[in-house]
């Protein structure tokens, strides 16, 4: 983990951006905080390429429709993220008090971030459909197990991606986070057409958007442009309407940031 442990600044991210083509980004959050929520939002109005910011609030509280109000003056403020995956309880996202704070989510512009391992998909099924008109976005395509591909396990990680974007219009998936679950040092791109051409088959062009997970990418690439190098090619033969969505429309009609 030698790799991540530095900071990493806005400019270094402008940097990468500008050589891959990219004009702006959203920053997501990596720690579970208030803080971390607004230090993004800091950087985002100090920085105008970073155009949206999908933060951490707890919502288990139980004053979160208040506290939700506190950002109504944050316009770059799109969406938030807990990082379920770290949850031991498998069934955390269906607890009660969670459910609650999602409900006050629903009445609001934000959207939310869904970051699960495939041991807690089934779960994750069960709460999209309870919440069939919100606006979800899974993160990292659920991690599936690239590294080591068991057919018992990557079938049940197919079998409830399909059942998942089968579940509801308004659920996204984000193609991310796919490098740091594959053999680091010695992947290929081949590792990653089965989970890839399930995501497409399963969301449909026009639901899949890209995502970098820069700088953690980096654990298994050699820079942000290999991560961009590996989806470019597998958008290769995509109309050019599909491929402008995938890396950059799509997020913005899902994040809902003006062109």
């Amino acid at each position: 983990m030698s790799v991540l442990r530095r900071d990493f600044g806005p400019l270094d991210l402008q940097e990468e951006l500008a050589g891959s083509g990219f004009s702006s980004c959203i920053a997501v959050q990596a720690a579970q905080s208030d803080r971390e929520t607004t230090d993004l939002l800091r950087v985002a109005d100090e920085h105008p390429f970073v155009q949206g910011v999908v933060g951490w609030i707890d919502l288990r509280r139980a004053d979160v429709e208040e506290a939700l109000k506190r950002y109504d003056d944050r316009s770059k403020l799109v969406g938030f993220r807990h990082i379920v995956q770290d949850e031991i309880d498998d069934s955390f996202l269906l607890r009660t008090d969670f459910c609650r704070g999602i409900e006050a989510l629903g009445q609001t512009r934000y959207s939310y971030d869904i970051l699960v391992y495939p041991r807690q998909l089934h779960a994750a099924c069960k709460f999209v459909e309870r919440f069939p008109e919100h606006r979800f976005v899974l993160d990292h395509i659920a991690k599936p197990p690239i590294a080591a591909p068991t057919p018992l396990v990557f079938d049940a990680w197919e079998e409830d991606i399909r059942q998942l974007a089968a579940t509801s219009p308004h659920l996204t998936c984000k193609v991310s986070g796919l490098v740091t679950e594959a053999r680091w040092h010695t992947w290929k791109p081949e590792d990653f057409a089965r989970a890839l051409g399930v995501v497409e088959d399963a969301f449909g062009r026009h639901r899949l958007l890209y995502g970098s997970d820069w700088p953690v990418c980096l654990l298994a690439a050699r820079d942000y442009a290999q991560v961009v190098e590996l989806v470019d090619a597998w958008t290769r033969d995509w109309s050019e309407h599909e491929r402008d969505g995938f890396f950059g429309t799509n997020a913005r009609t899902f994040y809902r940031i003006a062109p």
